[in-house]
C-alpha cells in the first residue's frame, strides 16, 4: 500500500483515531487494561494519515483503524481480536 504508515513494534499497534470517536475511546480504555502498547494518530491533526484510513476502509474515514506489527489492518476490532492478532 502506498500509503501505510511504518508498522508498529511487534506486540504493539498503531491506532487511527479522532478526538471525538466514543469507539476508540472504549478501545483505548481496554487496551490499557490489558497492557497492550499502542501508539495514537489522531487523523484530524495528522493529515497523511487519513490517506492511510481511507485507503483500508474502501474511501471512507472510519476509526478506530489499527495497524499491526505484519502490516495487516483491522476496522473497530474487537479487545479479544487485537490480542488474537497480536499473539498470532
Amino acid at each position: 500500500m502506498s500509503n501505510t504508515p511504518q508498522a508498529p513494534a511487534p506486540g504493539s499497534v498503531t491506532m487511527f483515531t479522532t478526538s471525538w470517536c466514543g469507539y476508540c475511546n472504549r478501545l483505548k480504555a481496554q487496551m490499557g487494561r490489558e497492557n497492550i502498547p499502542f501508539t495514537e494518530v489522531n487523523i484530524e491533526q495528522e493529515p497523511e494519515a487519513v490517506a492511510f484510513v481511507m485507503e483500508v476502509n474502501d474511501g471512507n474515514q472510519t476509526v478506530p483503524t489499527l495497524l499491526f506489527p505484519d502490516g495487516s489492518a483491522a476496522t473497530n476490532p474487537s479487545i479479544n481480536e487485537v490480542k488474537k492478532r497480536l499473539a498470532s
